[in-house]
């Protein structure tokens, strides 16, 4: 055991040294390729928000095309732990889901989220009895934390302001991220959960509250003719919600064994490494939403 992990500290030394001289960039401290994190990032938010201010429904398709990446590499992940959910079921409903919250609002959601868990089922158990209440499990797991947590932007997205509260959210989600990373890398010290997230640290907390607080009350001021407060809080639910799902996942692949869900997007690994924070933040803001800003 010591010599193999021997062998694999001196192959990941050697890629290190091969990586830093072919020229490419190195990662940052925090473990990113920055500049190329930073442009994919915004390359998505351009796009995001041109889909949300020129037509709704194209933010659906966007929403629909990450809910499908999404889970296909989640279901990927956990076949690496040996858990294999049924991928046709699984995969129809994060095709499924998101359209159908849109036109057919939180009861179409339901029913369709219903039918979606009894496929999964019935077509596991027609494949024989062995490990199928563990994958059956796995495949509502997926469907569960993809496909209908991503649905619920599509409700957010129902009322005429619907573009603006999307918005809303996207930025004080954003705001967690970028300012949790910033404040982690220039002044973190007091690691947050060392045992899940060796690079989280409770300096990095400190800087997403604040700037959630701060994008939260924004936002919901300048584009939706909110109050300050309500703002405000928002972005202290918010930065808690991203933070329990960026450490959820993490918790999720030190369980599986893997680094990153995949590698789609440069500098931020796989589609499911970028949704994590947003999954989680979407009920939380849709919900204080409705509360606190009534279309």
């Amino acid at each position: 055991m010591a010599g193999a992990s021997s062998r694999r500290a001196h192959r990941a030394q050697q890629a290190q040294h091969a990586q830093r001289g072919s020229g490419s960039p190195a990662p940052s401290r925090a473990g990113r390729n920055l500049r190329a994190a930073i442009a994919v990032g915004v390359g998505l938010g351009i796009v995001l928000v041109a889909a949300l201010l020129l037509w709704k429904p194209a933010f659906v398709v966007i929403a629909t095309l990450a809910a499908c990446l999404g889970g296909w590499e989640l279901l990927g992940a956990l076949r690496a732990g040996r858990i294999v959910p049924p991928t046709v079921p699984t995969m129809m409903g994060a095709l499924a889901l998101v359209p159908v919250a849109y036109l057919a609002g939180p009861q179409g959601l339901a029913v369709g989220y219903g039918l979606c868990v009894l496929a999964v089922l019935l077509w596991r158990a027609l494949d024989g009895l062995a490990g199928a209440i563990t994958d059956i499990a796995g495949g509502v797991f997926v469907l569960s934390y993809v496909p209908l947590l991503a649905a619920l932007s599509s409700l957010m997205l129902l009322p005429e302001d619907g573009p603006q509260r999307v918005l809303v959210f996207l930025i004080t989600t954003v705001a967690s991220d970028v300012g949790g990373y910033a404040v982690g890398v220039l002044v973190g010290r007091h690691p947050l959960a060392p045992s899940i997230s060796p690079k989280k640290s409770w300096e990095g907390l400190a800087g997403s509250v604040v700037t959630c607080a701060v994008a939260g009350t924004l936002s919901v001021v300048l584009l939706l003719d909110g109050r300050w407060w309500a703002g405000a809080l928002l972005g202290l639910a918010v930065a808690a919600a991203a933070t329990v799902g960026d450490l959820a996942e993490s918790t999720l692949k030190r369980d599986l064994g893997i680094k990153d869900m995949g590698s789609l997007l440069p500098g931020h690994g796989g589609v499911m490494d970028r949704l994590d924070s947003l999954l989680v933040a979407v009920p939380v803001s849709w919900a204080l939403l409705s509360w606190l800003v009534p279309a």
